[in-house]
């Protein structure tokens, strides 16, 4: 057994944990949590003094990754050739001036509701670099970084440092991750995901609930499709929500007041002792505990009981059943939700650009997001939750064609992208920024990944002078760049 007490390293103060909270924390496998869940259930920083008034409750940040092209979704360049423009042609949208792909039309309809940005830039055109950059909200990559897997020296993730210094409401998290970490299709895992240097005892709490299937893509089961050929079927991907109840015969009364439990949890406890150091088991209790009492929890996690006409509106796949559940998650208090639409390489679209895009991508995310705007909306919820959307970088002007591949694509460009934003205050119908006639490069208000991060963090109500700490207790700053002007009311 661990010594009584052991230093914990957590935001730059040193706590002890005591045999006791390890005790505590062999609970969670006879909540029915299981291994696969502990993992997910970090620890959660207290509130951050001084912090200023909120601006959203919430953010939901859905990462489109593989890299969505602008040309073919807010960034058209219809006058531009036919191997720059390609091959869709521009709608205009409820704000005039403003057009966007023909193949978006439900965001179309609803303008006055977001506003892009299209002038993101960093330099990187690899998929793990731009991962990195676009989910830690750092153009820097950390000393020893590695595209093949993630290591304990990179940046800590949005969703890490939401985690670690958001607003815990109900004992939740603060931030979780749905409904899968991405992948590649070789199996390694993306870097950028992950708390890194401040200890994997921060990373997010991430929500499995779409099995790995790197030979194919997208929004299963309607819209599963692959790169070169096209829609496919498999039967075995099912959207599983995470199971959360007691054992059979045990309610949660029982558990509480049962002084028997004890030989059990000494048990566990000597499993647990191994990561005594690291983990904060006395909050994991919390938030496991809170999950099982908490019905509204409950029905977070159970689309059966949503109705059917908002199954409908988002649609019946993974992309509308992943922002669905975004929705309801926040709504009982999760601060920040990232929703993975797509594994890795989903949205890489080298070949066959055009039907793919038109068949498989933009029609079950035009139409989940704007479900989502609709139903945050009809709840009076859109106000106070900031939605963004973007991926690890955009796609090169011209249009190219691999060997041996017979219908064209582009390739990857981290030189420019178009960022979407709805609700937290966003002043709809708001174009910031440009590029230049042919999408490439940014010719007005550029605007880097860490302007991004300092936008959502702002809108979490997190102070400018926060700081995260490393195991070691050594202060990091949060932001590292400023909001991003225009885009919000008041910023």
């Amino acid at each position: 057994m661990p010594s009584e007490k052991q230093p914990r390293a957590c935001c730059g103060t040193v706590e002890p944990v005591s045999r006791r909270t390890v005790i505590q924390a062999g609970t969670i496998g006879l909540l029915g949590l299981g291994m696969n869940h502990l993992a997910g259930l970090r620890a959660m920083a207290s509130p951050a003094s001084g912090s200023p008034p909120i601006r959203a409750k919430s953010v939901i940040y859905i990462f489109l990754s593989g890299g969505l092209a602008q040309h073919e979704s807010f960034d058209m360049k219809p006058s531009a050739p036919l191997e720059v423009r390609g091959e869709f042609k521009p709608m205009g949208t409820r704000t005039p001036g403003i057009q966007i792909c023909e193949h978006l039309p439900e965001l179309a309809r609803r303008s006055e509701k977001w506003a892009i940005l299209r002038s993101l830039t960093h330099p990187y055109n690899d998929h793990s670099m731009g991962h990195h950059v676009m989910l830690t909200g750092r153009t820097p990559l950390p000393v020893g970084f590695e595209p093949g897997k993630p290591k304990e020296s990179d940046w800590p993730s949005i969703a890490a440092l939401a985690n670690a210094l958001g607003r815990q409401r109900n004992n939740l998290p603060p931030a979780v991750v749905l409904p899968e970490k991405l992948v590649h299709m070789t199996g390694r895992v993306i870097p950028g995901q992950f708390a890194g240097q401040m200890g994997k005892q921060r990373d997010p709490w991430f929500l499995e609930m779409s099995p790995y299937h790197p030979s194919h893509y997208g929004a299963y089961p309607e819209y599963l499709f692959h790169h070169e050929a096209g829609r496919v079927e498999d039967s075995s991907l099912i959207y599983q929500a995470p199971h959360l109840s007691l054992p059979q015969g045990l309610d949660l009364p029982r558990l509480l007041e049962r002084t028997e439990l004890r030989d059990t949890l000494e048990r566990q406890a000597r499993f647990f002792s191994g990561a005594v150091r690291d983990e904060n088991f006395d909050q994991y209790r919390q938030a496991a505990m809170a999950l099982l009492s908490n019905g509204k929890v409950h029905d977070a996690f159970d689309l059966s009981k949503v109705d059917t006409k908002w199954l409908d509106r988002y649609g019946r796949n993974s992309f509308g059943w992943s922002l669905l559940m975004a929705r309801q998650l926040v709504e009982v208090g999760i601060s920040l939700v990232q929703v993975n639409l797509g594994n890795n390489e989903t949205w890489d679209t080298h070949q066959a650009a055009f039907p793919n895009l038109k068949n498989y991508l933009l029609p079950p995310m035009d139409r989940a997001v704007s479900a989502l705007i609709d139903d945050l909306d009809s709840r009076g919820m859109l106000e106070e939750t900031l939605i963004v959307m973007g991926s690890e970088f955009g796609r090169t002007p011209k249009i190219s064609t691999l060997p041996g591949v017979a219908l064209p694509g582009r390739d990857h460009w981290g030189a420019s992208q178009t960022i979407f934003f709805a609700g937290g205050g966003v002043r709809g119908g708001t174009v910031i920024g440009a590029t230049d006639s042919i999408g490439a490069y940014p010719v007005e208000s550029p605007q880097k990944p860490e302007n991004l991060a300092a936008t959502i963090f702002n809108a979490l109500g997190l102070p400018r002078n926060i700081e995260w700490h490393d195991p070691l207790g050594r202060p990091h700053a949060v932001y590292e760049g400023e909001p991003i002007k225009g885009l919000i009311t008041g910023v």
